[in-house]
């Protein structure tokens, strides 16, 4: 609670009669949670009691009414659950109920202190009406975006400007060049401080956060991002529902600098629109390398002899889980394919003595030090705070006191020494909660998680790069693959794919269960069957779900709640079927665009799988679809996870596509 007033009144029929029981009195808070700032108002005798906050239409085209909610639902939104999972939900708890349209006075209640009580977020802020009576006090009435007035609040003590300099704090205030008595909250901020002091910044509401940090908004409150985000884009006029495509794209550009998705009434694309892919081929996948397997890939003295040929047999079934300890290390980087047991042993031992030097730096800082760091202090803040809601229903992470909490903390306040530039951001948490789990040993999780990062350190800098090309790429794949499906997507304000922000992200963490994530990260370490794969995984989970978005004719927050609630429903087996099915579609195009091919890591357009593995200009090998499809003598498992035991050829011959 960071303002909190006594005697602050609702006047409920001021104006009619001086009887007392026109005025309630009641008590106002500001109250900062994990994610928001929330004004709370309610009478005296119920400041105890959830089961009367009021809500209101959300939609500015009902009709509102203040009215009691049911118990079970208002006290969901007061005590907002903490874990990490609900802040992922899409649907927003404290949320504002739409009635029906309703003639007549709608202000008979049996409890008048309970028709009155509200509670909104400040995000929800659009003005704020000040103003002084000829009695005294001064009264503020508070306007919602959806343009809802709450009823006035009347400070008989006064001191309602100590009100105003709390929310302050929190958003931005101006004057109305029309009226002087009304403070508008400001909307638009610009990209100004940098990334690690966001952390704690005072909230100004959810657009200007997803501006300036979309990391911080898609760990956090992401479907909040749907409302205010059209609302910001859509004017409130009902019959002009959409922005031309110029002001969404400068709209966009604003909130992720150099963030140029072409839309499709641009000329360049008018080319890619006309390309056949053709029929996507049958995909199969075979069980997972077997410890035997693995094993028998090895000279004596611990080499891998043949590296393209585990990978293939990774990507094509994934792991056993006891092999995932050792495997990982090498499809990370952490260890060299080529080197032999003693040298790994070796690695081992160097690497040990690196990460306690490196953890001893943060252990020995002092309480008197760490007073006078306010980045380090900063870090572990967060680090704590998110370490406390990683992954807990998992046994690995369950319970308090938990050991793998302490090695998870531990890890990622020696990561903050290794990489003190970056340090920690939101989102590290859970790509190493994966990796620990596996690992099992502190110093081996922390130098997996350090080759990890190397691969996502883009996605997490300040500039937002990584995130920023991964978009534009996928842009470019799905307009390929399907340039009606991308035609919808604009025409629904939702061309610029920011729905996949967080799976591209934290690489689907939150999208699949934990041992399906284990299976997904491994298969895409392969680096096979293309660069960028994570990117047709994208257009497989989008391509799969095209009809029914279409069919129902989703719009904008829709689809973003659509795309948000197929987290942990999603088809592993399935999905990589469905790229691996997509990437052999793009491969076999002869006409496949210059900036696809470029994508995906092919030398040029007429790569087809039938032809040689070729290199680049710089000579480097590049990826191509034969080496994939090679003779594989083992087992294979059909799209829907069963044996197929009528595919005898598949174990002996060439699993190459017809």
């Amino acid at each position: 609670v960071v303002y909190e007033q006594e005697g602050v009144f609702i006047h409920s029929s001021c104006g009619k009669n001086d009887d007392q029981d026109s005025l309630i009195a009641g008590i106002l808070r500001v109250i900062e949670k994990e994610n928001e700032v929330v004004v709370d108002w309610r009478p005296l005798d119920e400041t105890l009691d959830t089961s009367n906050i009021l809500c209101a239409g959300k939609d500015s085209s009902s009709v509102v009414e203040w009215t009691q909610t049911p118990k079970e639902k208002c006290s969901r939104g007061a005590d907002r659950p903490s874990s990490y999972e609900a802040e992922w939900d899409m649907v927003t708890t404290v949320s504002f109920k739409k009635k029906p349209h309703s003639n007549g006075d709608a202000t008979t209640h049996a409890n008048r202190e309970s028709k009155w009580s509200f509670l909104f977020s400040l995000t929800d802020l659009k003005s704020i009406k000040q103003n002084k009576e000829g009695m005294g006090w001064s009264y503020l009435v508070f306007c919602l975006k959806d343009d809802v007035k709450l009823p006035a609040l009347h400070f008989h003590h006064g001191d309602s400007k100590s009100l105003i300099k709390c929310l302050e704090k929190h958003v931005v205030l101006n004057e109305s060049p029309h009226d002087e008595r009304v403070l508008i909250v400001k909307t638009q901020k610009s990209l100004s401080q940098s990334f690690e002091n966001l952390f704690d910044e005072p909230s100004y509401g959810l657009l200007q956060k997803w501006k300036k940090d979309p990391y911080v908004v898609t760990m956090g409150k992401f479907s909040k991002v749907t409302n205010y985000i059209v609302g910001s884009l859509r004017s409130s006029d009902q019959s002009n529902q959409r922005r031309p495509p110029s002001e969404m794209a400068d709209f966009l550009n604003d909130t992720i600098p150099g963030l140029k998705i072409n839309q499709q009434e641009e000329p360049g694309f008018e080319v890619i629109t006309r390309i056949d892919l053709g029929k996507q081929p049958e995909v199969s996948r075979r069980e997972p390398v077997s410890a035997e397997e693995w094993a028998k890939n090895m000279d004596s003295e611990g080499r891998i002899l043949d590296v393209d040929y585990i990978k293939r047999l990774i990507f094509k079934g994934g792991l056993c889980h006891t092999l995932r300890k050792e495997a990982w290390k090498f499809l990370l980087g952490y260890f060299p394919w080529n080197s032999t047991k003693e040298e790994r042993a070796n690695l081992q031992k160097r690497k040990t003595d690196e990460y306690f030097r490196m953890k001893l730096q943060w252990k020995s800082v002092s309480e008197e030090q760490e007073k006078r760091n306010s980045r380090l202090r900063d870090y572990r803040s967060l680090i704590e705070k998110d370490v406390n809601r990683t992954d807990r229903t998992n046994k690995f992470y369950e319970g308090e006191d938990n050991p793998g909490l302490i090695l998870l903390h531990d890890i990622l306040m020696t990561y903050c020494m290794y990489d003190f530039d970056l340090g920690y951001v939101q989102g590290m948490s859970d790509l190493l909660s994966p990796v620990l789990y596996v690992m099992e040993n502190e110093v081996d999780a922390f130098w997996c998680f350090v080759s990890y990062m190397d691969q996502m350190h883009q996605n997490f800098e300040e500039q937002m790069q990584g995130m920023k090309t991964q978009l534009i790429q996928l842009s470019h794949l799905l307009r390929l693959l399907d340039s009606g499906f991308c035609s919808y997507l604009e025409s629904q304000d939702s061309g610029y794919l920011y729905f996949c922000f967080r799976w591209l992200l934290i690489r689907f963490k939150r999208e699949f269960s934990f041992q399906d994530i284990l299976r997904l990260w491994e298969v895409m370490w392969t680096e096979l069957p293309c660069q960028n794969f994570h990117l047709l995984l994208c257009c497989a989970i989008l391509e799969s779900e095209k009809q029914q978005i279409m069919d129902k004719h989703y719009g904008f927050n829709e689809i973003l709640k659509h795309i948000n609630e197929l987290s942990m429903k999603i088809d592993v087996e399935y999905i990589l079927c469905k790229a691996e099915a997509i990437s052999m579609q793009m491969m076999n195009c002869k006409e496949l665009p210059q900036t696809v091919s470029e994508i995906l890591g092919i030398e040029n357009s007429s790569v087809t799988p039938d032809s040689d593995t070729g290199e680049d200009e710089s000579g480097a090998e590049l990826s191509c679809p034969t080496s994939l499809y090679q003779s594989i003598s083992t087992p294979v498992i059909a799209a829907n996870g069963t044996r197929d035991g009528t595919q005898q050829a598949a174990e002996t011959q060439s699993l190459t596509p017809a």
